[in-house]
């Protein structure tokens, strides 16, 4: 008799129920993901949230002061130009033919202050208003004055907030 008939008769090579039960249940493939691999992914998730919200938040903190400073700059220039023409400084943004941009107005009241005095000063202030008040309590209202100087009412630096 051939040995690959003798081994079958034996038992040899084939796979018996036995060792089916102790060998195949490994083999099996997993269909899905068990709640302990679930729960593992859902809190991995809720601590990268913990970290990049207030990260982005405090990003969109710093860009609305951006906009909020790059105009009060502009509104700086729009002064420089009409002293020389007016020899004095407008009181009010519409003199000078100017408007908050919409995402500066829906952060910052912008306000044009000290005008009048001798020698001619005026001072161009940033306040910030609704979410953008309560958010940005370390640099606060930003202003920057006729000599260039700049200003903030927070509790952070000028260096750290302009």
């Amino acid at each position: 008799m051939p040995a690959s008939i003798q081994a079958v008769k034996k038992g040899v090579g084939m796979k018996t129920e036995k060792n089916c039960i102790m060998n195949c249940a490994g083999s099996r493939a997993q269909r899905g993901f068990t709640l302990i691999e679930l729960m593992i992914v859902v809190a991995i998730v809720g601590i990268l949230a913990l970290i990049a919200v207030p990260s982005y938040r405090q990003y969109v903190v710093k860009a609305n002061r951006a906009a909020a400073e790059s105009f009060i700059m502009s509104v700086t220039n729009k002064q420089e130009q009409y002293m020389l023409d007016a020899r004095q400084y407008a009181a009010t943004l519409a003199l000078l033919g100017m408007a908050a941009p919409e995402d500066v107005s829906k952060n910052y009241n912008i306000t044009i202050t000290n005008i009048g005095a001798t020698p001619p000063t005026y001072t161009i202030t940033a306040v910030p208003a609704g979410s953008q008040a309560a958010s940005d309590t370390r640099c606060g209202s930003v202003s920057i004055n006729q000599a260039g100087t700049k200003g903030i009412t927070g509790t952070g630096t000028v260096a750290e907030c302009w």
